[in-house]
């Protein structure tokens, strides 16, 4: 069986989906309009609330929620239970499910102040709900914030390649966010000249090629995501994702285009079963692929930087729903590539298990990229370095905004409840940044870290209800959030009960049966509450503008 109908099928029915689901959440459900005022103007500060052009903003918002999940997940997907499973999992999660969370988490923010979900909860929910919501995020960010800067630290460590790239790229972007915000370039002209020492910055890697210890490379991360985190957003984290972008958006369009020459056969299985040893295809497949399908993280991105960046109301569709789908159709792009030009089984060092086995990912990634990029003549070499190049690339662009999104919850949320210190933008991120450091050096998160997908995805989960709950304030339609509300409720319940009784309980592992078990209950009680104010309580209308209650909504 070969590729080419599959990559063309995919293509078409995201194009198709971004047209017709997307304009009818956006039209129907949202209701979105210019007429209303977004907080990047009516709050306009020059550091969090800037007006942005779409382009810039979608590099941004694309390259922050990208990460290495829609890499790694699906390869995993794909070694547990085959790649159709996967396949049908990502082209009807991204569209019914993901790009609906994350468009309507956007314009649910720029509604509400540019606030963050976790803020907005108090109000459309409850001030409980909001608080263990925001304690919940908050500490699952950390566990994401110490986990990238190890990654990133260690593929430094191991490939100097990249290391000229990768801290070149920090510089370009200040020069992006200068020549552009401060000195008026045309936006075009600003990315040019950014891209042209970005290929020089790629070729000067492999001349000079900077070796330094783990201890060196994470102090190195952690001071940049400190200083992204204060510095105002135009000057250093847009830039800097907004040419990433460029790195990933080539290496995908790359892939396709080699896919569609090469045009392989599927040498992976179809589907390997309905267990596996890591639990049941219902509901591990759901949480093992994530950013590709759904993940919660992405709410936080829209809801906590993008929506003080948006410059008009009506470019949110194609900044949150085009951001998504454009993430599901790399997570459908990786499994195409890895279920075809890699055999399943056989040579260590040349199949897909064979080298998942005894290397890891992000490897598999760039070899499987790199075999690809060879039927349009790239060496395999250079496809292979570039494809880590590219991971790296989605990885730091999610850990520099997840140091931000940490900052603003610990200031909006715990800061307005508290006081002090916690309100201060540099005190916040300098106590983010020694709990990060703190869990890196303790090795702890590698215990924990198994856990996080069944974490992430309740963030979803109640990123759904709390959508709902606004919809349900302004008499809007609010079945097309709470259906997927109560689908990745089921599916992650289930998931961490069967994680506790059949996996932890068992091996005795005592922290992530803790971790397990207050997941459960918070999960339930934050999912009750919402369904009381959805079904049997008054919603109190959320601060808004010009949004007209629909009659007769469902």
């Amino acid at each position: 069986m070969n590729t080419l109908f599959f990559i063309l099928f995919g293509i078409a029915w995201f194009i198709f989906a971004y047209y017709w689901y997307g304009n009818i959440i956006k039209n129907k459900v949202l209701r979105s309009t210019d007429q209303n005022p977004t907080p990047s103007h009516t709050l306009f500060d020059n550091k969090d609330y800037v007006p942005t052009k779409p382009i810039v903003l979608f590099g941004h918002h694309f390259s922050a929620i990208a990460g290495a999940g829609p890499i790694i997940g699906p390869i995993l997907a794909y070694s547990y239970f085959g790649w159709l499973p996967a396949l049908l999992w990502i082209l009807l999660g991204s569209v019914f499910i993901g790009a609906v969370h994350d468009y309507t988490s956007l314009i649910t923010s720029v509604r509400n102040k540019g606030f963050s979900l976790v803020n907005i909860a108090d109000k459309v929910i409850s001030p409980r709900a909001g608080f263990l919501f925001s304690i919940f995020v908050f500490l699952t960010l950390l566990l994401v914030l110490a986990v990238f800067s190890d990654l990133t630290a260690r593929t430094l460590m191991e490939d100097p390649t990249i290391v000229v790239p990768t801290i070149g790229l920090i510089f370009v972007a200040l020069l992006f966010g200068v020549l552009h915000y401060r000195l008026k370039v045309n936006v075009y002209i600003a990315t040019f000249i950014a891209l042209v020492l970005l290929v020089v910055l790629l070729y000067l890697g492999h001349l000079f090629q900077i070796k330094a210890s783990y201890g060196v490379w994470l102090g190195i991360i952690l001071a940049y995501c400190f200083i992204a985190a204060i510095l105002p957003v135009w000057l250093l984290l847009q830039p800097r994702d907004y040419i990433a972008m460029y790195i990933l958006v080539f290496g995908m369009t790359l892939g396709y285009l080699g896919m569609i020459f090469l045009n392989p056969k599927i040498q992976g299985p179809q589907f390997i079963g309905f267990l596996h040893e890591k639990g049941p295809l219902f509901p591990m497949l759901f949480i093992t692929i994530a950013c590709g399908a759904i993940s919660g993280f992405h709410s936080l991105i829209a809801s906590g930087t993008s929506a003080k960046q948006l410059d008009r109301e009506s470019q949110g569709k194609i900044i949150a729903y085009g951001g998504m789908l454009t993430e599901g159709a790399l997570a459908f792009l990786v499994i195409m590539m890895v279920a075809s030009v890699l055999p399943f089984n056989g040579d260590p060092n040349n199949s897909f298990m064979g080298i998942l086995t005894n290397k890891n990912a992000d490897i598999l990634f760039g070899n499987a990229l790199g075999l690809t990029l060879k039927s349009l003549g790239i060496p395999v070499l250079f496809g292979t370095s570039f494809g880590i190049l590219m991971l790296n690339a989605f990885i730091l662009t999610s850990l520099d905004a997840g140091t931000r999104l940490c900052r603003y919850i610990v200031q909006e949320g715990f800061g307005e409840r508290y006081g002090g210190l916690l309100k201060d933008k540099y005190f916040s991120t300098a106590i983010i940044i020694i709990l990060t450091l703190a869990i890196c050096l303790s090795g702890s998160y590698n215990q924990i870290w198994s856990v996080f997908g069944a974490a992430n995805q309740l963030i979803g989960t109640l990123a759904l209800f709390v959508v709902t709950s606004y919809l349900l304030g302004i008499k809007a339609p609010k079945l097309y959030t709470l259906i997927p509300a109560l689908f990745m409720l089921v599916v992650t319940e289930s998931a961490l009960i069967y994680q506790l009784l059949f996996i932890y309980l068992p091996k005795k592992q005592i922290l992530l049966l803790v971790i397990s078990t207050l997941l459960i209950f918070l999960g339930i009680w934050v999912a009750i509450e919402s369904l009381q104010k959805i079904f049997y309580r008054k919603v109190i209308v959320p601060e808004t503008a010009n949004i007209e209650p629909i009659e007769n909504a469902k």
